[in-house]
C-alpha cells in the first residue's frame, strides 16, 4: 500500500499547480477516503477532450479510494462562467440547462467510475435566501474579486462586467462549503475560483480544500483553448468518423501536448508526425467508441480522405418531387443539420460538391434532375445521396 507521500506525489505528478504545498499530503495522511470536487457548468449539451484532462485526474483519485463529487451548475450555468471571457455570456434557458446536464452526467461517466461519484445540482443550496446570501457575500471584497485576471483587463478596458458575473466566483466557492470538499480540481484558467473557495470555506469555519489545477487542452487548432464556442473542440460523443478526422486535422506541434495529457505517455519517437496522428486517432476513438469503431474510422479515412472514393451505406436524403429548381443552400441545410447561412459560406469555400466536383457560391438555385441521384458532399467527410420522393 502506498504512503501518504507516494500517493500525492503520484496524483499531483502532471498538475501545473498543487496548493498549499504539503497540503494534499497532510489530507492523505488523515487516512480516508478524500471528497474531491469538480464543478461543470451545462452550457453546452457536450464534454470535450478539454474536459478529459481533469476527469482523468479525477479517476486517479477514485482508483486510490476516494469519491469524487460531480457538481452539475444547473444555477451557477444560469450565470456563466466568466472565465476567460471579454464579454458576458448569452443566458440559457432552464429547460436547455437542465438538457445538458443529464448529457454531461452521461459522458463524464465515460471516463468515471459511476460507483464513486455523488452527482449534486447546485441548485440544491445556492436557491439560497437573501439573509444567506449576504452572509456569502460578506466573506470577499470587491477588490479581491477584480483581482481575478479576465476581470481586471475587461475593468482597464472598460468593457462592462455585471454584478451578476463578479458573484460567480462566490457562488461557485460556495458549492465547496456545501459539500465539504477536501479537493478541488479545475483547469489554470479557474484557479482563482478555486483559491476563492479556500478563503470562503475558512469564513464558514470549514476545513480548506487542496487545490489542484490541470493544463488545458490546445484545441485543433494548436492555439486556442479548446472550447465548444469557439469551434475548435471533439466532443467525446462525436461519431468515430469525426473524432478521427477531426485529430488528424491538429497541428502537428500540439502533438506532444495531446499524447501527454490525454494518453499519459510521450509521442512515439519511432513515428513520423503523420503515423503519430493516426495512431493517437485510433486511440482516442476506441476509447471512446471501441476498437472496432477505431479501426472502421481509419478505414474510412483511407478510403474517402486519400482515396477519395465515396463511403459505403451513406443515407439519402428526399428531394420535393414537383420538378421545381431546388435551393441548394436549403438542401446542405436540411440534409447535414446546417443553418442556410453557413451552407451558403460553405459554397464561398468550395466545401460543397456534387458527384466529387466543386459547387461554386452562385450555384443557389439547380434543376431538380441534376440533383437526382447525385452524391452530395460537404467538407472531407459529410456525404449524402440525393433523390427526389
Amino acid at each position: 500500500m502506498a504512503s501518504a507521500s507516494e500517493d500525492a506525489t503520484f496524483l499531483s505528478r502532471n498538475a501545473v499547480d498543487c496548493l498549499p504545498a504539503g497540503a494534499l499530503q497532510d489530507k492523505l495522511a488523515a487516512g480516508r477516503p478524500l471528497r474531491v470536487k469538480l464543478g461543470l457548468d451545462p452550457t453546452a449539451p457536450d464534454i470535450h477532450l478539454g474536459h478529459v484532462v481533469v476527469l482523468q485526474k479525477l479517476r486517479e483519485f477514485q482508483d486510490r479510494g476516494h469519491l469524487v463529487v460531480l457538481i452539475v451548475g444547473d444555477y451557477t450555468a444560469r450565470v456563466g462562467d466568466p472565465s476567460g471571457r471579454s464579454s458576458t455570456r448569452p443566458q440559457l434557458s432552464g429547460d436547455d440547462i437542465d438538457a445538458n446536464a443529464r448529457t454531461y452526467q452521461e459522458q463524464a461517466f465515460t471516463v468515471l467510475d459511476p460507483a464513486r461519484v455523488e452527482v449534486r445540482r447546485n441548485s440544491e443550496w445556492l436557491d439560497m435566501s437573501m439573509e444567506e446570501l449576504f452572509r456569502l457575500t460578506r466573506t470577499a471584497t470587491v477588490a479581491q474579486i477584480l483581482e481575478r485576471d479576465d476581470f481586471a483587463k475587461r475593468y482597464a478596458a472598460q468593457t462592462p462586467i455585471s454584478v451578476l458575473e463578479l458573484l460567480y466566483p462566490m457562488l461557485q466557492a460556495y458549492d465547496s462549503v456545501a459539500i465539504d470538499a477536501d479537493v478541488e480540481l479545475g483547469g489554470t484558467d479557474q484557479k482563482f475560483n478555486l483559491l476563492l473557495g479556500r478563503d470562503v470555506q475558512r469564513a464558514y469555519g470549514k476545513p480548506e480544500q487542496v487545490v489542484l489545477t490541470m493544463p488545458i487542452l490546445p484545441g485543433v487548432d494548436g492555439e486556442r483553448k479548446m472550447s465548444k464556442s469557439l469551434g475548435n473542440h471533439i466532443g467525446v460523443a462525436e461519431p468515430p468518423q469525426e473524432m478521427y478526422g477531426k485529430t488528424l486535422s491538429i497541428p502537428d506541434a500540439a502533438m506532444p501536448q495531446w499524447y501527454d495529457l490525454l494518453l499519459g505517455e510521450p509521442m512515439p519517437s519511432d513515428l513520423g508526425p503523420r503515423d503519430a496522428k493516426h495512431a493517437l486517432a485510433r486511440r482516442l476513438v476506441a476509447r471512446f467508441h471501441g476498437d472496432a469503431a477505431a479501426a472502421d474510422a481509419a478505414a474510412h479515412f483511407e478510403r474517402v480522405v486519400i482515396q477519395k472514393d465515396v463511403p459505403e451505406d451513406i443515407p439519402v436524403h428526399a428531394l420535393a418531387s414537383n420538378g421545381a429548381p431546388v435551393h441548394l443552400p436549403a438542401v446542405i441545410a436540411d440534409a447535414f443539420g446546417l443553418s442556410r447561412s453557413e451552407a451558403r459560406r460553405l459554397l464561398g469555400q468550395g466545401a460543397v460538391k456534387l458527384d466529387g466536383t466543386p459547387l461554386g457560391a452562385g450555384e443557389l438555385d439547380v434543376p431538380a434532375e441534376r440533383l437526382d441521384g447525385a452524391v452530395l458532399q460537404v467538407g472531407k467527410r459529410r456525404f449524402c445521396k440525393l433523390a427526389r420522393g
